[in-house]
C-alpha cells in the first residue's frame, strides 16, 4: 500500500511560501489546472498580485498505455490570451506529468513561454524527463489535500457530523 500523506491547510500555506521566493520575474499570466491547481494558484496569484488567471481542464481517457492517450481540453485559453506571455502554470501535483506537459505544449503551441510550479514533484512517477520549474516538496507519497476531504481520508472525518463530510 502506499504511504499517504494528508496536508492541512497550515502544511499548504507553508509550500506556497516555500514555492513564492523560487519564482523570479514578472509572469503575464497565471494559467489554474483544474481541479488541483485552482486553491494554491489562487495563492500564488494573490501573493504576486497577478490578475491575468486562466484555468485550463483536462482529461485523459483511462488506457494501459498511459503515454499513447491523448487528451481532451474541456477547457483551455485561446491562443491569443496566451501569445507572447511567461505565462505560470499551477497544479497540485506532478505524478505523471501528462496533464501538465498537455497544457505546458499547448501554451507552446500558442506562442507563450510556460513555466510550471506544483506542491509536489513525484519523479518516481513521471513519465517525461522533463520536470517542473519550480517545486516546494519531492515526495513518493498519495497525497491527501485539505480541499479533498474524502479522497483516500478513510477514518479522517469519521468524528465530524456527518452533515460536515
Amino acid at each position: 500500500m502506499m504511504r499517504q500523506e494528508v496536508v492541512t491547510w497550515t502544511d499548504l500555506e507553508m509550500l506556497v511560501d516555500t514555492l513564492i521566493p523560487q519564482l523570479y520575474g514578472v509572469f503575464d499570466a497565471l494559467l489554474l489546472i483544474t481541479r488541483g491547481g485552482i486553491v494554491p494558484g489562487g495563492m500564488i496569484a494573490e501573493s504576486l498580485d497577478i490578475r491575468y488567471v486562466l484555468t485550463a481542464a483536462v482529461r485523459f481517457p483511462e488506457v494501459d498505455q498511459k503515454l499513447l492517450a491523448w487528451p481532451t481540453f474541456l477547457q483551455f485559453p485561446e491562443d491569443d490570451l496566451l501569445r507572447n506571455r511567461r505565462v505560470l502554470v499551477v497544479d497540485d501535483v506532478w505524478g505523471s506529468g501528462r496533464t501538465i506537459n498537455s497544457v505546458r505544449g499547448r501554451i507552446e503551441a500558442a506562442g507563450g513561454k510556460p513555466e510550471v510550479a506544483v506542491l509536489h514533484y513525484k519523479p518516481g512517477e513521471s513519465l517525461f524527463t522533463t520536470k517542473p520549474e519550480y517545486y516546494a516538496a519531492v515526495t513518493d507519497a498519495y497525497i491527501i489535500y485539505p480541499w479533498e476531504k474524502g479522497r483516500g481520508t478513510q477514518g479522517i472525518f469519521r468524528r465530524l457530523e456527518p452533515s460536515l463530510i
